[in-house]
């Protein structure tokens, strides 16, 4: 049997799902097998192969059409189709993945919401089952990146899983189609749960895997779709716990129990290790020891950062746990380069990988010093929390007798890596100088004056006039901070193009253009911030913008980075994250007029504001 789409019977038919036949969910042919994991591996390549979205949709939910459709079809992307698989061993399925023309070194990592569903389904202790996620490449009809989502459950022969294996092959649980945000929006997420709904699938499980920080809903599409899949998976990056709250309330068997709460919990109490094993993978210099092209044996890397071999090995299993580094066995192979220990066979080695190389201090875009500044001073002062709960005083002031602007200025070391740590998230800051108050003010016909309000080490200012060669800057900071701004700017070539003015928020200099405040707002309570926008409004001539740059808190209280900031500045600072309607007020407070806001990366805005008219 073979199915086409209605209104196209020249397209090709929909591959099958098992074997070489096309197959109700949960049956088996009819000769009573089941077909082997490569068939079923092989038919799921293919029907990645031959379909896309808009083909896709009406398929498994009848009645998807028109413009509800094509409003629907923007908002995801078809982006794999799952199976589970059951190897004896982990080269009996990379053999199965050269079978099917897929890659054998795909990575692979732990999988939390399928092991869950086994665990409960076979009333398996979770401990028993070592579920791994491998997602191999699959190119789409046009060229897309796609994938194949295999979960492997290692069986060894003659094993008492092998029960498992007959029953979740014949019956297929965790075959499912899978579609993908093409934006974390929480609004979207909710909008196509709706849609969804209304076209007859139902809420079938789902959860947040906090090792690829994504989260998961599983529906379970109508009996009359056609398309040999009823399962689907809904999958958007980030953390979004009140909609898998709200999606799981409709499954009775997927509420939380008591040990996946204590699990998840137990996960949660371990963070602060994950804060420290960065600042030391940072601190021991192991980024730019390790290679991310091609693995370095334990010996070799302990040699490299003089620490011992054995613990090593642990805190890299701790990293590669996290993705930062990748593990591969050392085979037997040529000499090793000159000074270098030569890797034993079968010895643990390990290479860098994408995420991990944010941590080389040589990287453009490096995050070491946020590594080391949250591992480091803003650490300790967290575990001063409750006491900032219970008094109203930031931990950091309770934990060293000073603010934190005070404690960095008497050290310029801690100072430099405080300036550095604000620079690591640069990135936030590329799609500043194409905002149009900065490019129509590189467009006047007079030259125009940029003024950053304490911008730290110029790197804002410096892109800014990078950008537009024909803009002047003004640069507020501390005095300590202005040597180190101005050595920046003059690194970057616009030095000659930039005034420097040593002083406080009392000092900003009149007759500006643009006026930028970034990330400084936050660090203040609402009085402080009325006065420091009270100083800008002053010197701000009639014509002239003011650019805000803070993260917004989410008006529904989604999950942010937001959220999390409010609470380190609550606890390290005394200052706070706002709503967009926070600002506003405040803004009117000081004769200021917000007119927009627009979105920047890692979740950042910038707040569009002038003089009230």
């Amino acid at each position: 049997m073979t199915t086409t789409l209605p209104d196209e019977a020249t397209r090709p038919a929909v591959p099958p799902l098992r074997g070489e036949t096309m197959l109700p969910h949960g049956s088996t042919p009819p000769n009573g097998t089941t077909p082997d994991d490569t068939a079923r591996l092989r038919a799921a390549v293919e029907f990645v192969r031959e379909h896309d979205t808009a083909t896709l949709l009406p398929l498994l939910l009848p009645g998807l059409s028109g413009p509800e459709l094509e409003s629907l079809a923007p908002h995801c992307r078809f982006a794999h189709a799952g199976l589970l698989l059951f190897p004896t061993d982990e080269q009996d399925l990379l053999r199965r993945f050269a079978a099917c023309g897929l890659a054998v070194d795909t990575p692979s990592q732990p999988s939390v919401v399928v092991r869950e569903r086994l665990a409960r389904r076979h009333g398996r202790d979770l401990a028993d089952l070592d579920v791994r996620i491998l997602r191999p490449r699959v190119q789409g009809p046009a060229g897309e990146r796609r994938a194949v989502e295999v979960f492997a459950l290692t069986v060894p022969a003659h094993s008492d899983l092998e029960a498992v294996a007959v029953h979740e092959r014949a019956r297929g649980h965790e075959a499912h189609l899978a579609l993908e945000l093409e934006h974390p929006d929480p609004l979207v997420l909710r909008g196509l749960c709706a849609v969804l709904a209304r076209h007859g699938a139902r809420p079938d499980g789902g959860g947040y895997n906090p090792h690829e920080d994504g989260t998961v809903l599983y529906f379970t599409t109508p009996a009359a779709g056609a398309c040999g899949y009823r399962r689907l998976e809904l999958y958007t990056p980030g953390d979004h716990r009140d909609a898998l709250r709200d999606h799981l309330c409709a499954v009775p068997q997927e509420r939380p129990d008591a040990g996946r709460s204590a699990e998840t919990l137990l996960r949660l109490l371990t963070g602060a290790w994950t804060t420290q094993a960065l600042a030391a993978f940072a601190r021991l210099g192991l980024p730019d020891a390790m290679d991310p092209y091609a693995a370095t044996g334990i010996r070799e890397l302990a040699r490299r950062t003089a620490t011992r071999p054995e613990n090593l090995a642990t805190l890299l299993r701790y990293l590669r746990m996290l993705d930062l580094v990748a593990e591969e066995s050392t085979t037997a192979g040529p000499p090793a380069p000159a000074g270098e220990v030569p890797g034993e066979a079968g010895e643990e080695s390990f290479r860098l990988t994408p995420l991990g190389a944010l941590l080389r201090a040589d990287s453009p875009d490096t995050m070491r010093p946020l590594a080391l500044m949250y591992g480091g001073p803003f650490y300790g002062s967290f575990a001063a929390l409750d006491h900032t709960v219970r008094t109203g005083q930031p931990g950091f002031d309770h934990l060293f007798g000073e603010n934190h602007f005070d404690h960095f200025a008497r050290d310029p070391e801690l100072a430099d890596l405080f300036d550095r740590s604000m620079a690591a998230s640069s990135r936030m800051f590329q799609p500043l100088p194409a905002h149009p108050v900065i490019t129509a003010a590189a467009r006047a016909a007079a030259p125009r004056t940029v003024v950053d309000v304490a911008g730290g080490n110029g790197e804002l200012l410096g892109r800014i006039l990078t950008a537009h060669p024909g803009l002047r800057g003004t640069l507020l900071e501390r005095p300590h901070a202005v040597e180190a701004a101005r050595r920046s700017l003059d690194a970057a070539g616009c030095g000659a193009r930039c005034d420097y003015r040593s002083g406080d928020f009392a000092d900003v200099p009149s007759g500006g253009d643009v006026y930028v405040l970034s990330r400084i707002l936050h660090d203040w309570d609402d009085d402080r911030c009325r006065e420091i926008l009270r100083h800008c409004a002053r010197a701000m001539p009639g014509h002239a913008d003011l650019l805000i740059v803070e993260r917004l808190l989410p008006a529904d209280g989604s999950p942010s980075l937001a959220t999390a900031w409010d609470l380190h500045m609550m606890c390290n600072v005394g200052g706070r994250e706002r709503r967009a309607k926070h600002y506003a007020r405040l803004l009117a407070d000081a004769g200021l007029e917000l007119l927009g806001h627009s979105p920047l990366p890692l979740e950042a805005h910038v707040l569009h504001a002038r003089r009230a008219r």
